[in-house]
């Protein structure tokens, strides 16, 4: 299973939100699940990516590096859009792997953030999905998203703790799960 964010800080502001907001999620989901003294059945990965701005560059070259062994790989999921308020999930795959990613996400009725969207996005998983592994990117409230996106304004200060707990929560809990089924999501 692997969880994925990765920085963006290109050109102006500090890409605090745009995406390191993701980053430090995927980073907590895995420490939380540590922390937890979890040990899920099948390896969970943190990858966080570059070059997405320069055409997905990093995450062409991981995909090259690590494709033969394209079997193991039980979804990818990255945040992209900001972590703010989180209300879900896209997905990508197949329909029995969508029942149960459904299945999942009323484990997160206490955070009210259980809808699953059609179609993941994300640059740097699009490799995987295109290839047929399923795909998840966490959806959030981005009302607020390009006041900071690309901008000077993209610092730290944008981040709300809370929030981003919530995500972490969403990243951890559908991580963890997934890496702990007795079988891989059906492709």
């Amino acid at each position: 299973v692997l969880v994925s964010g990765h920085l963006d800080s290109w050109d102006v502001g500090q890409g605090a939100m745009d995406d390191g907001g993701g980053a430090f999620i995927s980073w907590e989901a895995l420490s939380l699940i540590k922390d937890l003294g979890l040990r899920p059945k099948r390896t969970l990965r943190l990858v966080l990516w570059t070059g997405e701005e320069q055409g997905g560059i990093g995450a062409k070259q991981y995909y090259q590096l690590h494709k033969e062994n394209i079997s193991n790989f039980d979804i990818v999921m990255e945040s992209d859009e900001g972590t703010f308020k989180p209300s879900g999930l896209g997905f990508t795959g197949s329909a029995k792997a969508r029942e149960i990613v459904k299945e999942i996400m009323t484990l997160l009725q206490p955070v009210n953030a259980t809808d699953v969207y059609d179609n993941a996005d994300g640059t740097d998983i699009d490799f995987w999905m295109r290839a047929g592994v399923p795909g998840a990117s966490l959806h959030s409230d981005i009302s607020k998203y390009f006041w900071f996106h690309h901008s000077q304004g993209d610092t730290m200060t944008v981040q709300d703790p809370n929030q981003m707990n919530l995500c972490a929560a969403v990243w951890t809990v559908v991580s963890y799960v997934i890496a702990d089924m007795e079988e891989m999501l059906p492709r």
